[in-house]
């Protein structure tokens, strides 16, 4: 919610963006991220960061 919110209110040259990415959708996510912790022995703790960005941007977009 606080980061839509953040995304909901920028402006960039003048364009607002958007952000459309649900709950849902990164519980999803941490799901599978904890399996893949839980398989690896943590090592892929280490990628969970990342990934949280990626989602982020791909649920980022201007508004038209």
């Amino acid at each position: 919610m606080i980061y839509g919110w953040e995304i909901n209110h920028t402006v960039i040259e003048g364009r607002r963006m958007e952000f459309v990415g649900s709950a849902w959708g990164l519980f999803g996510n941490w799901i599978k991220w904890l399996l893949l912790i839980i398989i690896t022995l943590g090592i892929y703790g280490f990628w969970v960061r990342i990934k949280i960005l990626d989602w982020k941007a791909k649920n980022t977009r201007f508004r038209n």
